[in-house]
């Protein structure tokens, strides 16, 4: 592209200020602020998952910092479509690494300055504004669901605000079967132009007026976007808060010695680990300032105690690797799943547009691909051993009780009749562990009701010898039982005939079941014939 802007490149200072805000526990935001780029991403995912996805983001997106001084606008576009689809890659491999981290994804809004133009990439719900002669302008979408109910009238911007699905988001880079394709946006650039980069924790609390308003009266962007994270944390933003304010310059003279320079500053989670950002840029790079002021009511008092918060510390700045293998604190960098490659001239990179890295990551990635397989297979010969072996316990257990249940014996039911059977009396999976070895002449009507209980539970005995004297036993109880009871008839009979001749009031006995009374009253009846008899005889000899 070409114009009258492309003979008159600008410059872009930029700053950014992210905060965790008044009820999260941790920022899962990242922002990046340099001289040719500005992102924010906005990360979820959970507690450990957003902030890796929103730093992983950034470092993708930074070599472009670098890469874009002597690149024509479509060059840049690509590098910012590339890099955001290879971010995707990266987040998804390393959720796949690692489950905890399953369902992460962040949102990137960037803007590249590539001579005279801008060149944006977007996907998701964070925004990007334009500010342009006193006017603001919304350069972004969201890809939501509230969106989508406004684009097709269902509700209005208001309404939407206090929407319960208000945090849905329908397109994110991330652990999802979402299509990770940003939407990219290529416009003139003028000087005096402001963006602003916002999360929705910004957006989501204040007017589009306000923003025009603070970005318009507010000239200094340090304090602007000090003053904008501030309103939206007072305005009650219950989510993490991330600023990004730039703007463009023109230079007078661009081929002076000393052009107009500032060190890219990193915000949010990925300010927890500057070194491999300083190795992607090749320059130092500054963690971005802390939120001064904009915590000050009780209620925000009270809940940062609840954070995890560290005392606020002055920016810190990482050097790139070069410098810190000079002063011997070099450690081995980690760039987020886009791995770093030495080039022949000594550099590193971590470029995903390089074909040298781009090579790296193929071969990265296939060899996870293999490793996976392995692993697969593994878990797989596991599966299948762990089930022949549980077969095989299953199998000895059987045959081992089986075993056991035919050395052992037991008198049961068979039909009317008790018989004889070797093993127990219970089944194992649905099998019988014994069976009837021969029968006997007990029946079971015969039984009394004990025998009768002990025989149909099953009377369990060590041997068949055992067992036929447990029957034998039976019989003779049997047969007892029988004898007893023809006895006692017996003498119940007679005891009543002897009443009946001895003595007129004796009324006798009518059966053999009252045999004790009968015995008493034959007794009565033979001491009163006694003495009658008695008495007679004094009687003769009185006489």
């Amino acid at each position: 592209m070409s114009g009258s802007e492309s003979s008159q490149p600008l410059f872009m200072y930029s700053t950014t200020v992210s905060d965790v805000g008044t009820v999260r526990s941790n920022n899962q935001d990242s922002s990046f602020a340099g001289e040719r780029l500005v992102a924010i991403c906005d990360g979820m995912g959970g507690h450990a998952g957003g902030d890796t996805a929103s730093t992983i983001a950034i470092r993708s997106l930074a070599h472009i910092e670098r890469d874009d001084a002597d690149a024509d606008v479509r060059t840049v576009s690509t590098m910012l479509e590339t890099s955001v689809m290879a971010a995707h890659d990266a987040i998804v491999g390393k959720a796949k690494r690692e489950r905890k981290l399953a369902g992460m994804g962040t949102t990137v809004t960037a803007v590249a300055l590539v001579g005279s133009w801008w060149v944006l990439a977007h996907i998701g719900d964070s925004r990007a504004y334009l500010l342009r002669d006193g006017k603001l302008t919304r350069m972004t979408q969201d890809h939501s669901y509230v969106q989508h109910l406004i684009d097709t009238g269902r509700i209005s911007e208001a309404e939407a605000r206090n929407h319960p699905q208000r945090n849905v988001v329908m397109r994110v880079l991330g652990d999802f079967d979402i299509d990770p394709r940003p939407d990219i946006a290529i416009c003139a650039a003028h000087p005096t132009d402001r963006w602003l980069l916002c999360s929705d924790g910004l957006s989501g609390v204040l007017e589009d007026s306000t923003l025009e308003e603070t970005l318009s009266g507010v000239t200094d962007q340090g304090e602007c976007a000090q003053r904008l994270v501030a309103m939206a944390l007072n305005a009650g933003s219950t989510d993490n808060v991330t600023v990004v304010v730039a703007d463009a310059t023109l230079a007078l003279d661009a081929n002076a010695f000393d052009l107009p320079h500032q060190t890219p500053l990193v915000g949010g989670a990925a300010s927890a680990s500057l070194e491999p950002i300083a190795d992607i840029v090749h320059e130092p790079v500054s963690s971005a300032p802390a939120l001064r002021d904009g915590k000050d009511s009780p209620a925000q008092r009270a809940a940062a105690l609840t954070q995890e918060t560290r005392p606020q510390e002055a920016p810190r700045v990482a050097q790139p690797s070069a410098v810190r293998e000079e002063n011997g604190d070099l450690k081995e960098p980690d760039t987020g799943e886009i791995p770093i490659v030495q080039k022949q001239d000594g550099r590193l990179s971590a470029d995903p547009n390089d074909p040298e890295v781009a090579r790296a990551i193929r071969d990265e990635q296939a060899e996870q691909q293999q490793a996976s397989r392995k692993k697969s297979r593994r878990a797989f010969i596991a599966i299948v051993c762990g089930v022949v072996a549980l077969l095989v316990a299953l199998a000895c257990g059987t045959f081992l009780a089986y075993a056991w249940s035919q050395s052992k014996y037991y008198l049961g039911e068979s039909g009317d009749v008790v018989a004889i059977y070797q093993g127990v009396p219970t089944n194992l999976f649905g099998f019988e562990l014994s069976h009837e070895v021969e029968q006997t002449d007990i029946r079971l009507d015969d039984l009394p009701e004990s025998w009768r209980t002990q025989v149909e539970q099953g009377i369990l005995v060590d041997s068949l010898d055992q067992a036929r004297e447990h029957a034998t036993l039976i019989e003779e109880q049997m047969l007892e039982l029988e004898g007893g009871a023809h006895g006692s008839s017996g003498s119940s009979s007679g005891s009543g005939s002897g009443a009946d001749s001895g003595s007129d009031r004796s009324t006798g006995s009518d059966g053999a079941d009252d045999g004790d009374a009968s015995d008493a009253r034959q007794s009565d009846a033979d001491a009163q014939q006694s003495d009658a008899r008695q008495s007679d005889a004094e009687g003769g000899d009185a006489r």
